[in-house]
């Protein structure tokens, strides 16, 4: 299925220029969010999307569990673009944890998950899906977390959804990352982006190309 609005394949201003070039040499291909919607709007929006990882570097959760709380509201949400570009992070950076995407369906069951995880993924579903929390799994989760992490949990809802909607908003379904990945035999080179931190949210990529750009720029 095509985007709503039509791909710009050929970007004004030598900052987006930048950023294609620079996702090119990464994925192989623009990435769609780029060419549908970064590219429309003034940079400004794409140095505020592109906050979101830096500040997902100053959580206190374990990047593993900042992972699952993020591809779980992503995937309550049916934000294809999000749920490959998740997948494809832990193919290529954290291998060890895709057993634990596959299982994140089973989280409440599979013995891969700790009490902890599956106090913040009830926590995470819940209020993606019904947006509310009901106050018993509100407190399972204070069983588990201290009141900054609790918050770290709700922020990582919050900017979730943020990266669900605009895809979504636009039509935007999977750019076949998890595809790129294989045929590259999980061995994709980040050759112009410092690598990803851990934790951070990966379907989000092209704002860290933003942020390269507009250093290279300055």
């Amino acid at each position: 299925m095509a985007p709503y609005l039509p791909p710009i394949e050929k970007p004004r201003g030598l900052i987006m220029k930048m950023v294609y070039v620079i996702s090119r040499r990464q994925f192989g291909k623009v990435m769609t969010p780029i060419k549908v919607h970064s590219a429309r709007l003034p940079i400004a929006f794409g140095s505020f999307y592109g906050k979101l990882p830096r500040l997902d570097k100053k959580l206190r959760l374990s990047a593993q569990t900042a992972l699952l709380i993020r591809e779980q509201v992503a995937s309550t949400n049916m934000c294809m673009f999000c749920m490959d570009a998740a997948r494809w992070y832990v193919m290529t950076k954290t291998p060890d944890d895709l057993a634990r995407l596959d299982a994140l369906p089973l989280y409440r069951t599979s013995p891969l998950f700790t009490d902890a995880q599956r106090a913040a993924l009830d926590y995470a579903t819940e209020l993606t899906r019904d947006k509310k929390v009901e106050p018993a799994t509100f407190a399972r989760l204070t069983r588990h977390y201290t009141e900054r992490e609790i918050c770290d949990i709700v922020w990582l809802v919050a900017s979730e959804h943020l990266n669900n909607v605009t895809n979504i908003g636009l039509g935007i379904g999977s750019d076949g990352f998890c595809e790129l990945a294989q045929r590259a035999g999980t061995k994709v080179r980040l050759r112009a982006l410092p690598a990803t931190p851990p934790g951070v949210a990966p379907h989000r990529i092209d704002d860290a190309a933003l942020g390269t750009a507009q250093e290279q720029q300055s």
